[in-house]
């Protein structure tokens, strides 16, 4: 693969590049060969296979090679879930309040921590971080870059995409060990129903107090809870067993939010009712043993029986549970497992990006979306092929050397120091 001009100096500024003679699969539409991604100013302008490139573009040719969108991780703790360091490093979870509704991921997250590298070698440019399932109210979501900031504000794409909640073991174990509500999963969902109960209340009130111009005492966690009663954010519902499902769909039945499902590894046995009700399915981690009495029934295979239902998936790394970058090899065992190759690919870009409301930034190779663009060196699914460069609104920020470490090759990843002119 060789460039016919020198890419520009990295930076937080958005950079042109034109992508030509790869073979490109937009994942929204039909594979091109010999086609042409074109971004300019960080936004990808054209795709096609007979694209005009404007005077001073930078021009990468891919080889033949394959050229997807950048892969969207859609539920992920990188940042706020450091790799190898220990406590002084996990901040997942609050463990001290069953309602952290007002408790956001993004104030927690470290963008030198390891697996943002790593992101960028797996081809995943977006991840929805998200606080931990301890707690019955996790937390706010946010959609970020896996590159890009001096600080964490600058990689954001969306500061609030959801509230995290959980149902289940996790939370029933968190604060049964402290001998309080909730320990049953009675008590989760009591919690849940409670905390809607007081936000309808609170958001009443607050609607009253402004029709009549009086001051009004805003609480954090009821705000957030009014956003998601709203219709503003999803409500992104930690469940792997069936029951647990049925559970979640209760709760959003009785309060009217947007209700996202997160691993539902359970999720075959009522497939068909989450068809019925159009709500989505962020399905994974995959590469783990059967740890907990809720993972019992566990299989890969769970996913192809809920797209072949009709529910819209994704796929999910829970990164660190699985590292990022394996988030593609997870497609592929699916694919062996049963799942349409087509769809595989769509539950690592253009689904995620929908189910979470960010289909009008990422996701696939369109004119208007970021210029986030990965050359794999063959077919993604196949466990052989690799990343080679990967780009982000424009810029290249990754990079395979074959040559490197005596021929056996290393990933370079454009680095703090280099990133800002």
């Amino acid at each position: 693969m060789t460039s016919t001009q020198q890419p520009t100096t990295p930076g937080t500024t958005r950079s042109s590049v034109a992508l030509t003679n790869g073979h490109v699969v937009p994942v929204a539409g039909d594979p091109i060969e010999h086609g042409t991604v074109l971004v300019e100013n960080g936004v990808i302008t054209a795709v096609g296979a007979d694209v005009e490139i404007p005077d001073g573009v930078p021009t990468v040719d891919a080889g033949g090679r394959w050229v997807l969108p950048g892969f969207v991780e859609s539920h992920g703790h990188v940042g706020v879930h450091e790799e190898a360091e220990g406590w002084a490093g996990d901040d997942t979870n609050e463990k001290t309040a069953p309602n952290g509704a007002a408790f956001r991921a993004l104030d927690g997250i470290n963008i030198e921590e390891e697996g943002f590298r790593d992101a960028l070698a797996g081809g995943v440019t977006s991840v929805v971080v998200k606080p931990g399932s301890a707690n019955p109210i996790g937390g706010q979501t946010v959609a970020i870059k896996t590159w890009g900031g001096r600080t964490v504000d600058e990689q954001v794409l969306r500061e609030a995409v959801s509230v995290k909640s959980a149902l289940g073991e996790n939370p029933k174990r968190v604060y049964g060990e402290q001998k309080k509500t909730p320990s049953t999963r009675l008590g989760v969902a009591s919690v849940i129903r409670q905390a809607f109960l007081d936000a309808q209340h609170y958001a009443a009130a607050r609607a009253a107090a402004e029709s009549k111009g009086e001051p009004f005492a805003r609480d954090l966690t009821k705000e957030t809870l009014a956003r998601v009663l709203d219709g503003e954010l999803a409500w992104d519902q930690h469940t792997h067993r069936a029951d647990d499902i049925a559970t979640a769909i209760r709760l959003a039945d009785e309060f009217g939010y947007r209700l996202v499902v997160n691993h539902g590894t359970d999720g075959a046995a009522v497939a068909d009712v989450l068809a019925e009700r159009g709500i989505p399915v962020i399905f994974g981690p995959m590469f783990t043993t059967r740890t907990k009495v809720e993972l019992r029934n566990r299989d890969i295979a769970h996913l192809a029986r809920l797209a072949e239902a009709g529910v819209t998936v994704a796929i999910t790394t829970d990164h660190p549970v699985v590292p990022i970058n394996f988030l593609v090899h997870q497609a592929s065992l699916a694919v062996k497992e049963g799942l349409d190759r087509q769809v595989a690919l769509e539950a690592l870009t253009t689904n995620p990006a929908s189910i979470l409301g960010l289909d009008d930034r990422i996701g696939a190779l369109r004119p208007g979306l970021d210029g986030d663009v990965v050359v794999w060196s063959a077919d993604p699914l196949d466990v052989n092929a690799r990343a080679e460069r990967v780009f982000v609104t424009g810029t290249e920020v990754y990079s395979w050397d074959a040559a490197a470490d005596g021929g056996r090759g290393a990933g370079r990843v454009v680095e703090r120091s280099a990133r800002f002119v």
